[in-house]
C-alpha cells in the first residue's frame, strides 16, 4: 500500500488530482489570454505593457486577479470589437465571392438589365427578354 505523500491510491485522491490539473490548465489558459490582451491593447503604452507582463510573471495569481478586475471590462470590449471586425470582414469577403461568381440571383440580373435599359443600351423588348430569362 502506498503511504508516501498525498496520493494514497484512493479514488478520492484521483478526483482531487484531476481537479487540480483542471485548475492548473484553466489558470494557464487565463494567463495566456491576459498576455494576448496586454499586447493587443491600444490604450497601453510600451511601459504599461512591460509592467503588466512583469507583474503577471512575478506574481501570477495576484497579477492575474488584479488584471481581470482592473481591465476585464476592456478585455471583453476588445473581444467584442475583434468579433465585429471579423464578422464584417467575412461579410465583405462573401459579397465579393458572390459578385465574382456573377451571382446575386434573379434580382441582380433584373437590376443590371434595368440599368442597361435606363442607359439606353437595350430596348424595352430586350429588357423583357432578359427579365423573363432571369425569372425562369
Amino acid at each position: 500500500m502506498m503511504d508516501d505523500g498525498f496520493f494514497d491510491g484512493s479514488f478520492m485522491a484521483f478526483l482531487l488530482y484531476t481537479l487540480w490539473i483542471f485548475i492548473l490548465i484553466s489558470f494557464i489558459f487565463v494567463v495566456i489570454r491576459i498576455i494576448m490582451d496586454v499586447f493587443r491593447s491600444q490604450d497601453l503604452g510600451g511601459w504599461g505593457k512591460f509592467w503588466w507582463i512583469f507583474f503577471i510573471i512575478l506574481l501570477p495569481i495576484l497579477g492575474t486577479l488584479i488584471y481581470l478586475f482592473a481591465r476585464g471590462g476592456g478585455m471583453a470590449q476588445r473581444d467584442l470589437e475583434d468579433a465585429k471586425r471579423a464578422r464584417e470582414y467575412d461579410r465583405e469577403y462573401t459579397k465579393s465571392l458572390i459578385g465574382e461568381a456573377g451571382g446575386g440571383g434573379a434580382a441582380s440580373e433584373i437590376e443590371r438589365a434595368k440599368g442597361l435599359l435606363d442607359s439606353g443600351a437595350i430596348t424595352q423588348a430586350e429588357f423583357d427578354t432578359l427579365k423573363a430569362k432571369a425569372l425562369s
